[in-house]
């Protein structure tokens, strides 16, 4: 193999562009780089940036070779580029979700070699082919600036989003490489049939090159078969007698094993983890649920929605993700939602999310537009879901394959889809049904979904507003601006979309904005705040639950404890409903560049309030307190393996912080649903009290929360007097809090990075917290920043 990677030569059509540019990478980190262009991610650069795709781009190098007999590889190629070697033409590529593969052997030289990567603005090939459709296809304008992506196998949020900056960027980031002819195994799918304690592990491998009845085999837990290739293919299968199965982070363990497949000379390794898994849609009196079981037991899913982790491919990296997946799983997560806007991940990520336990509903790259449904057009899809079935069907972390996101509702959305329903619902029945045969083709085992949010199969209602059955997206708290209570007046099956939005962190806008724009309606704040209205919709959100902030700085953090009040209320809520509810997904999880938006991960990785909720809010044992007419009923929810015994403390606290105990109660905690473990009435509190319980989980440590009947800016708060103690502990610092009364959402910044143990939690007299702060570097003690509720909301 001859690896192409490594330095290139990038220039503009015209030749007044030119730097240096590093594959894999994209060409506008390469040209930010040079010193060519500003940092598109300060202050307002992208608007004079977007420049950038509107001309073509080249990207050249030499090579020595010594052999003419061989193929060029070149995976994750964005998007539409014209490859030529030595002058001659050797592939026209448009997709960036394909494998492209080509024998150059006819313009490979023995010696020195000119390759050329000739890359075409992707806004006018978008245009040109917008302009060829038979019928108009129309496209999400409002989520993007730059039009018509919806015509390229590109991610769609490269041309803007509503969380999104819109560079439609350019780029290889894979490994190029030259391979040398000969046989080869190209695709290895598997399949697992569980039975009585067993499991039969079939193996269908695809192979290019190789001739009939070569010997094939493959090895999978000590035991090896031998079959023989017919037309480039064989099927191979394994009896394990006793299998160690691999489970869902905080289920069971998660052991994978080396799959081995080898002919004529070609070897192949898949790590496979051995798990059944079903989708349950069981009808009942509410319509039909929807649970994965997991290895035969029900799993109720917690996690969030996954978007690219850069907007600027060049910069996502291993380490970079593998950062970002082990805070999902630290926040007692097990499932992301790969969404249909991005992209198919490289094989690294899914072995990241097999090791860590992390179940991936995975969405076909189809989100929101309406698609074209050409001959020409649904070939390409057929072979795009092909090939990344086949590359990704092995990996255990593979939930369900979902057809796409929203698409179904986008039918309601455009003057052209509602003027003529039957034409535009027709060609997306015609695109969803070509997925599923792709999928069905390659993988006959793998679970299906045909949209998100959807109903279920030959439904072809949007279910926005339906929670009786299947999937749902749940929005109307954050886009109609209803109360966070609203969450509470729907009882969703699963719910795979649903968020409010907060402000970055002040250190992260302190990354693309000077003091002089820290103001919400600062053109600079607006610029890195994608969501037409979203900073209006947080600052009136925050008139209705809170005394308005003090300040800027007051007014980041506020938002981020409405953000993750605003979740925790919907999926305590949900969780509550176990297992009428068996799923919460929340969009997002992480961000693409520094901006407002849903996600409880900055940009770089760092915690935002929410996701220290979250880790509390999806913790495999809790007690939420749920609402119901006059009485608020503490519940148990235990989503571990095993019954466990949950005691619990009930008091109503003042703003001054004296607690009165209204109750004890004990029980059981089982693990196919929610249990109410005890009710207070809501006269059992005054109007300045909240209701504040403890618990401890088979005699453990004790965990607390507080319910607040009524709005926050409605209590009369006191300042809390808080009392910082703080010491060295290790590389790490420990912080003690003490409060004299009550201090409601307390949390903690820090001048250098690193990561606390907790934070946007409560304070009590003589309830101290002690919350550990580990520093990303240095061991010079850090400045703390302390917040509450009232010093952030009342003057002093």
């Amino acid at each position: 193999m001859l690896d192409l990677s490594g330095l290139w030569h990038l220039s503009d059509e015209t030749g007044q562009y030119t730097a240096a540019m590093v594959l894999p990478g994209d060409g506008i980190s390469a040209l930010r780089d040079a010193g060519v262009i500003p940092d598109p991610y300060w202050g307002r650069n992208e608007h004079d940036l977007r420049w950038i795709s509107e001309r073509d781009w080249l990207l050249t190098r030499t090579f020595r070779a010594t052999g003419r007999h061989m193929t060029l590889v070149l995976p994750m190629l964005d998007t539409v580029v014209d490859v030529s070697l030595n002058g001659k033409t050797v592939l026209n590529a448009d997709s960036m979700f394909r494998t492209h593969r080509v024998d150059v052997s006819d313009a490979l030289l023995a010696g020195e070699n000119v390759i050329t990567l000739h890359f075409r603005s992707a806004p006018r090939v978008a245009k040109a082919r917008a302009d060829a459709q038979p019928f108009p296809v129309p496209f999400q304008a409002e989520n993007c600036p730059i039009p018509h992506g919806n015509m390229l196998r590109k991610p769609e949020c490269d041309f803007g989003w509503d969380w999104n900056i819109a560079l439609a960027t350019f780029g290889l980031y894979g490994d190029i490489r030259l391979e040398p002819h000969g046989p080869r195994i190209a695709d290895v799918v598997v399949a697992q049939r569980h039975a009585g304690g067993h499991v039969v592990v079939d193996c269908t491998v695809h192979g290019e090159g190789i001739a009939d009845g070569l010997d094939v085999s493959m090895s999978l837990c000590g035991e090896r078969v031998v079959g023989q290739m017919a037309k480039n293919r064989a099927t191979l299968s394994i009896e394990i007698k006793a299998p160690e199965l691999w489970w869902p982070v905080g289920q069971g363990l998660q052991v994978l094993h080396d799959l081995v497949v080898s002919v004529a000379g070609a070897k192949v390794t898949r790590r496979v983890g051995l798990r059944d898994i079903e989708l349950v849609t069981t009808p009942d009196d509410s319509g039909a649920g929807f649970a994965l079981h997991i290895n035969g037991r029900p799993v109720f899913m917690k996690g969030a929605n996954w978007i690219p982790a850069d907007a600027l491919a060049g910069a996502i990296t291993p380490d970079g993700c593998r950062d970002l997946l082990h805070s999902a799983v630290d926040a007692n997560m097990n499932m992301i939602r790969i969404w249909g806007g991005g992209r198919y991940e490289p094989d690294w990520f899914y072995d990241l999310c097999d090791e860590m336990g992390l179940l991936v509903w995975h969405d076909f790259m189809f989100a929101c537009h309406l698609y074209a449904s050409t001959d020409a057009f649904l070939a390409d899809i057929d072979g795009e879901v092909r090939e990344q079935v086949a590359r990704l069907n092995h990996h255990a972390c593979i939930a369900l394959w979902c057809g796409d996101n929203e698409l179904l509702g986008a039918l309601n959305w455009y003057p052209e889809s509602r003027a003529h329903r039957d034409r535009y619902l027709v060609a997306y029945d015609r695109l969803n049904r070509t997925i599923e045969t792709a999928l069905k083709d390659t993988a006959p085992t793998a679970i299906w979904w045909p949209s998100s949010p959807s109903p279920g199969l030959m439904d072809f209602s949007d279910n926005w507003h339906d929670d009786r059955s299947g999937d749902m997206h749940f929005w109307s708290v954050w886009h109609e601006g209803r109360d966070f209570e609203h969450y509470r007046d729907v009882r969703p099956r699963f719910c795979s979309e649903f968020g409010f939005q907060s402000y970055p962190s002040t250190d992260v806008i302190r990354r693309f904005a000077e003091p002089a724009d820290f103001n919400i309606a600062s053109p600079v704040m607006e610029s890195h705040q994608k969501n037409a209205g979203g900073n209006a919709r947080i600052a009136e959100t925050m008139f209705r639950y809170f005394r308005f902030p003090n300040g800027f700085e007051d007014f980041v953090y506020l938002s981020q404890v409405q953000q993750a009040l605003a979740i925790k209320t919907a999926v305590t809520h949900w969780r509550g409903l176990k297992p009428h509810c068996m799923g919460t997904l929340y969009w997002q999880l992480n961000d693409t560049w520094p901006v407002c938006s849903w996600s409880s991960l900055d940009h770089g990785g760092g915690w935002k309030l929410l996701h220290y909720a979250a880790r509390r809010f999806y913790a495999d044992v809790t007690v939420v307190a749920l609402p119901e007419g006059d009485q608020i009923t503490l519940r148990a929810v235990n989503d571990t393996a095993e019954a466990c015994d949950v005691d619990i403390e009930a008091f109503a606290v003042a703003p001054s912080g004296q607690m009165r105990l209204l109750e004890r109660a004990s029980m059981t905690a089982p693990t196919e649903h929610a249990a109410s473990i005890l009710s207070v009435s809501g006269t059992a509190l005054t109007e300045d009290e909240v209701l504040w319980f403890d618990w401890t989980v088979d005699g453990g440590d004790t965990r607390s929360d507080h319910f607040a009947p009524r709005r926050y800016k409605s209590y009369p708060l006191v300042a809390p007097c808080i009392s910082t103690d703080i010491v060295p502990d290790g590389s790490a610092w420990r912080i003690t809090f003490t409060a004299q009364h009550l201090a409601l959402f307390a949390a903690v910044e820090a001048d250098q990075p690193g990561r606390f143990s907790d934070n946007c939690f409560d304070l009590a007299p003589d309830r101290p917290v002690t919350i550990r702060f580990q520093p990303r570097d240095g061991t010079v003690q850090p400045t703390f920043t302390l917040r509450d509720l009232h010093s952030a909301t009342y003057h002093t």
